[in-house]
């Protein structure tokens, strides 16, 4: 997007809520690839949407820093939970006391692991599920949890976009693949309506009809 533009969205925007914009910072300066953070603009997106939803439940597949997970938390009922998974275990003392310094961490179960292999043993159904984690598995993320996602609940998906990457379809590179791949095969699902949202690097939603 044009950095201009960009700017002037921002500030016709909610501002960005200060522990939010501490944790983003804070990202940049402590951790590699920050790019990964949500930001303000699809963080305030993800927070809006759960507000619309108001879910009970709520999982995301790829924790890293928690700037999603506090907005989505933002948006459950009285009572929810949302549950997040996460593979790097180094993440969860820092996330942690950004949970509490946002006054969601007794609404939040962290789980560490890798998501193909956390999802089996989840046994509860879901109203929102963001998918976030490794590019490469976004197919057998979907595949998993489909059916733990309740008839009317949404899936958003992160990064569908890839950098315009998704274009070169004739690319070997494996993030790039699992993109094209879940992109297709969602294109394809009989059972759920969906559109590509072009907000920062793709977001896909979906509904299950």
């Amino acid at each position: 997007m044009n950095r201009k533009l960009e700017q002037y969205i921002k500030e016709h925007s909610s501002k960005e809520d200060p522990v939010l914009e501490d944790l983003y910072r804070q990202t940049y300066i402590r951790f590699v690839n920050p790019n990964m953070a949500t930001g303000h603009l699809q963080g305030k997106f993800l927070e809006l949407i759960a507000k619309m939803i108001n879910p009970e439940s709520i999982l995301e597949i790829g924790t890293f820093t928690g700037y999603s997970t506090i907005c989505l938390a933002r948006g459950l009922r009285n009572g929810g939970r949302l549950v997040t998974i996460e593979l790097n275990d180094e993440l969860r003392g820092f996330v942690q006391s950004y949970f509490i310094k946002a006054g969601v961490d007794r609404d939040i179960v962290q789980m560490t692991g890798n998501a193909i292999e956390v999802l089996p043993s989840l046994d509860m159904m879901f109203d929102l599920v963001f998918i976030d984690g490794d590019k490469r598995e976004y197919c057998d993320y979907y595949r998993l949890i489909k059916n733990k996602v309740r008839k009317g609940g949404y899936i958003l998906a992160d990064n569908v976009l890839w950098g315009e990457k998704v274009l070169e379809t004739a690319t070997t590179d494996k993030h790039s693949r699992g993109i094209i791949e879940f992109n297709n095969m969602i294109m394809n699902e009989k059972d759920i309506e969906h559109v590509i949202i072009p907000l920062r690097d793709g977001l896909t939603i979906i509904r299950k009809l």
